[in-house]
């Protein structure tokens, strides 16, 4: 039986999360169907969780206005959204529960490629005035520390702002993370999302990465940073890839420590969002990693395996990705809007750079992008929001808890996707 994603948006607003104190209390009852596997008995499931919300996500200034028309979305994404992020947030250390995280490094990701497509230096001003609350007159680097891969993801921005800007204290900056890279844990050639305990989140490879791959390219050191970023991904593939292409969302060399391992130190499930990130940096790394290297070849085969994966995944009916990716056919998943955005990136990445073949993967690509317009709506003040997906997720024990996790409006690893998904699908139109 298929569900179209209604039933997912539906779960959304029940379970909808807007702006909140960071001591506000949100409880959230959520009742769907699941199969036990072991069983095969169908099972009612109702599910009410009351928290504090610490790492929620804000939603900007009250004030903030756009001549959009209220009601459905545009029919281009790219440009209005990236100035509601804007509009929404002036100071953009105010978006989230830190002032600095991974969340800034991923959305100016999108925005440094609008600002290329369109000449439209705005873009870059913005990730500027962010960054400069992070790096000294003499270059010294004063964001996040560098305890967990969350951290260095944000450094991708001060190497695309020394290519953009040529200002030294960037590189500078841009140098002492990549310091914190060589003392940096790791098991099995794979890094810890976080350096006091051996738990490799497939999530975390794109973090440490995207980073490695922007100081390659723009600042320096580049054998060093694509062979770190090479071990990282075959590392990631070789315990988390299945025989399907599909990407399990963490291992751990510590099994019996972590309530979500089983005995071979994996997770049981295929989150989205997780496998999301491991999809938009691969092909970033096959973008710029000569084809001459020793590792091209291997990273290359883990890709078409991951596409093939996806391709196969896809939901017939609606053109997106399941929350819990292989598990469709469950009642109580939904289609989520964040991990969609992020394989359509990674599909259509591939299309472009020569990767996969147009005229198998670009319905896919295609019908992945219109999954995600029933997502995105202009509210009533004219800014465009991201409904139906989940904000900040971290390893989950079983299919239940990823499935009954609150949705947040305008998730923030949810709005940067859509914007990745739409510079990329749109970038004919924007130049």
């Amino acid at each position: 039986m298929k569900y179209s994603n209604l039933s997912g948006i539906l779960l959304g607003f029940m379970a909808m999360t807007s702006a909140m104190t960071l001591d506000a209390q949100n409880t959230v009852s959520t009742t769907g169907y699941v199969v036990n596997p072991e069983t095969n008995v169908t099972m009612r499931v109702t599910q009410e969780v009351s928290s504090r919300m610490r790492r929620t996500t804000s939603q900007g200034d009250p004030e903030a206005r756009l001549d959009n028309r209220p009601g459905d979305a545009p029919a281009r994404l790219a440009l209005p959204l990236a100035e509601s992020v804007m509009v929404r947030y002036p100071d953009y250390r105010n978006a989230y529960w830190k002032d600095y995280t991974y969340v800034q490094g991923y959305m100016f990701e999108a925005m440094d490629r609008l600002g290329q497509l369109t000449g439209d230096k705005r873009y870059t001003d913005y990730m500027k005035k962010y960054i400069d609350n992070f790096v000294d007159e003499d270059g010294n680097y004063k964001g996040g520390a560098l305890t967990n891969l969350d951290n260095f993801m944000t450094g991708s921005t001060f190497c695309t702002l020394y290519a953009r800007t040529g200002d030294e204290r960037y590189k500078k900056a841009a140098l002492q993370i990549l310091e914190g890279v060589g003392s940096y844990p790791s098991s099995d050639g794979q890094f810890w999302h976080g350096n006091k305990s051996p738990n490799m989140w497939v999530d975390g490879v794109f973090m440490m990465q995207m980073f490695l791959l922007r100081c390659a390219q723009y600042v320096g050191e580049t054998d060093y940073c694509l062979d770190v970023a090479c071990r990282n991904i075959k590392a990631a593939a070789r315990h988390l890839q299945r025989p399907d292409g599909l990407m399990i969302h963490a291992w751990t060399a510590e099994p019996y420590k972590a309530e979500w391992a089983g005995e071979d130190g994996l997770s049981p499930e295929v989150w989205s969002e997780g496998m999301g990130w491991y999809s938009l940096v691969v092909p970033e790394l096959l973008a710029i990693l000569p084809e001459s290297h020793p590792d091209y070849k291997e990273i290359k085969e883990i890709y078409l395996k991951m596409a093939k994966g996806l391709k196969d995944y896809q939901d017939k009916n609606t053109g997106g990705w399941f929350m819990v990716v292989d598990k469709g056919s469950n009642p109580l998943n939904f289609i989520d809007p964040s991990g969609t955005a992020m394989f359509v990136y990674s599909i259509q990445r591939g299309i472009d750079l020569g990767l996969l073949k147009e005229k198998d993967y670009a319905p896919v690509a295609a019908k992945g992008y219109e999954a995600l317009f029933p997502f995105v709506r202009v509210n009533n003040r004219g800014l465009l929001d991201v409904i139906g997906a989940c904000d900040g997720v971290t390893i989950k024990k079983d299919f239940v808890t990823y499935v009954t996790l609150d949705k947040v409006l305008n998730a923030k690893e949810a709005v940067a996707g859509v914007l990745w998904a739409a510079v990329i699908m749109e970038k004919d139109k924007l130049k």
